[in-house]
């Protein structure tokens, strides 16, 4: 149970960065391995018609990305300036905050420019949308007021004058395809900066085709922060702070996932969100998993104790990430890292646009 970041590196080509998608979603590949045994096997995603079983609860998060990436210049100066547009500043506001007046929210907003950004300043983008510099939080987030036409939304705004926030392993402008491939086909609610990637491998043939076969599909909404890509700059997990990401459960999946416990079926997790999700919103006395909104800064490390997770299908990580941290907290470090090498030495493709991992019991 290592509590140093260093512990959870790997050496990664940078050859096997994946910075596009494959042609199908579905033509990726998988690994899988068991908890128990370690066991590896070599397999097509599409093999997940077989490796979920009828009864399985597989847990979808449907956030959807939104073009939360500004460019733009210093009122005055025309300094370049780029933001990233994260989340609602009040903490009781969600992502649906998105549909209302820019002139009416704050927003946190990770932020860079030529000399800094100080309170006070200024700032232009296209489509008539303009920003005031409110305060510097640290650690490049800044809380920023948005001004725009009277009655524009921040969407409608974002939508004219955003770019879709690749993450920055991928070297690449965004283009057409892009718009559609980094998002899941279940995508809905509009709100993340960046996408749950381990649900962009599934078609909507391969869903219909589980629910077939009896596998259980619901949906969570976690609205993916920049934590998910960011570095991590402490060695020191114990001081490291995970950025909030805010959440909802329907009753439906709490349901869902609380019959499934109560009956001995599987809960499937796909993707790291998902996991935060179900463990952020379990009730610590009853363990019954609480429906409605919440606001997470879980950090999952080994030594945790899953309640509602028994299956994880996730996409390979960044070395020295906090994701693979909370991989290593199901499977364990040692094997965690066993496995990730075996992907490199098999030539698996990593990171968003790349392959998946399926870890079972």
């Amino acid at each position: 149970m290592s509590s140093r970041l260093s512990d959870y590196d790997f050496d990664l080509p940078e050859s096997q960065i994946a910075q596009a998608p494959l042609e199908t979603r579905d033509a990726s590949r998988l690994l899988t391995v068991s908890r128990a045994t370690g066991e590896l096997a070599h397999r097509r995603f599409s093999d997940v018609l077989e490796l979920l079983r009828p009864g399985d609860v597989l847990v979808l998060n449907d956030a959807r990305v939104i073009p939360a990436r500004l460019l733009g210049q210093k009122a005055g100066t025309g300094g370049r300036v780029e933001l990233l547009v994260v989340r609602p500043a009040a903490s009781t506001l969600t992502s649906a905050a998105l549909g209302d007046s820019a002139e009416a929210l704050d927003w946190i907003c990770l932020g860079q420019a030529s000399k800094g950004l100080k309170p006070g300043q200024r700032l232009a983008f296209a489509s008539g949308l303009e920003a005031e510099v409110l305060e510097a939080m640290g650690g490049g987030e800044y809380r920023v007021r948005f001004h725009a036409l009277a009655g524009a939304s921040l969407a409608s705004l974002l939508d004219a004058a955003g770019r879709l926030p690749l993450p920055p392993y991928i070297t690449r402008e965004p283009d057409a395809a892009d718009a559609e491939r980094y998002q899941t086909v279940y995508a809905r609610a509009s709100g993340a900066v960046a996408a749950p990637t381990a649900g962009l491998h599934f078609t909507e043939a391969t869903l219909a085709a589980l629910e077939a076969r009896g596998v259980r599909r619901v949906h969570v909404t976690l609205d993916v922060g920049p934590g998910t890509f960011l570095p991590v700059r402490e060695d020191d997990l114990d001081r490291h702070h995970m950025h909030p990401e805010r959440y909802t459960v329907p009753e439906a999946t709490a349901r869902e996932v609380d019959a499934a416990r109560a009956e001995g079926r599987r809960v499937v997790a796909v993707g790291t969100t998902v996991v935060r999700t179900l463990e952020s919103a379990t009730d610590p006395q009853t363990g019954r998993l609480r429906a409605g909104p919440g606001e997470t800064t879980l950090f999952i490390r080994p030594g945790f104790t899953f309640r509602q997770v028994d299956v994880l299908l996730t996409n390979f990580h960044l070395p020295r990430s906090t994701l693979v941290v909370l991989v290593s907290a199901l499977l364990g470090r040692e094997r965690t890292l066993a496995t990730y090498a075996e992907a490199v030495r098999a030539g698996y493709r990593f990171f968003s646009y790349g392959d998946a991992m399926l870890v079972s019991e």
